[in-house]
């Protein structure tokens, strides 16, 4: 099945948009900050932890609202040969 234009577009905007993120650097700044927790230099004090913990928040968030999930999968069918989904799932009313 063809793409429409609009799936196109929104295609072409997400690409460009993960180029954009990817060159800002916000998932390698979340490793460097995640890395440096591990084995920090000098001991963090509670208000460099919460610091810390908002910047990794923050940039997680914005990932996430620009870059959703790649897991998704989506099926569609042939119109001429449509999907068929069998189960064997049964179901028991009480």
């Amino acid at each position: 099945m063809a793409e429409t234009r609009a799936q196109a577009n929104r295609r072409i905007r997400q690409e460009a948009l993960r180029e954009q993120l990817e060159q800002q650097g916000h998932v390698q700044h979340v490793v460097e900050i995640l890395s440096d927790l591990k084995s920090p230099p000098v001991s963090f004090t509670s208000l460099d932890m919460q610091r810390t913990k908002l910047i990794i928040d923050t940039k997680l968030a914005l990932i996430k609202k620009y870059l959703p999930d790649t897991k998704q999968i989506e099926l569609s069918g042939d119109p001429e040969n449509p999907l068929k989904v069998e189960s064997d799932f049964k179901v028991l009313f009480v």
